[in-house]
């Protein structure tokens, strides 16, 4: 099995996304982060095949919620401290992916308050469930 490609993806999904979600959570491996909250931006985008995201009723579950992609940050913020960004956009990733109308996501996280000299540091991801 082959990843699908994003071209294939561009041409036969809707992408959903949630821009600039703003969390407060314990994320950090330097010891000025840790026993504290700080602020967390994510940036998600799912891709759904349109046969799963067209509604013909306009009804809320005929479609992916939005709801759902905060839920599972919510849950991975409420699991506890991570360390690295890194880990936590492959456990999000891996978890939205995980619905089985998403065929792939792309994911960020920021944050914005850890250097006084830039406006962020943060990670990107971008994962596609296998084709068939």
């Amino acid at each position: 099995m082959t990843p699908l490609d994003p071209s294939t993806l561009a041409l036969s999904c809707r992408r959903l996304f949630l821009r600039d979600h703003i969390v407060d959570m314990t994320i950090g491996a330097h010891a000025f982060e840790k026993g504290r909250k700080q602020r967390v931006i994510f940036n998600v985008e799912l891709f759904v095949p349109y046969a799963c995201s067209t509604p013909t009723t306009d009804q809320l579950d005929e479609v992916v919620d939005y709801d759902y992609v905060r839920e599972v940050i919510h849950q991975r913020v409420q699991a506890g401290h991570i360390q690295l960004q890194e880990t936590l956009c492959d456990d999000l990733a891996t978890r939205l992916l995980a619905h089985p109308q998403v065929l792939a996501v792309r994911l960020s996280s920021c944050k914005p308050d850890v250097y006084p000299d830039c406006a962020g540091v943060g990670v990107e991801v971008f994962r596609a469930k296998p084709s068939l």
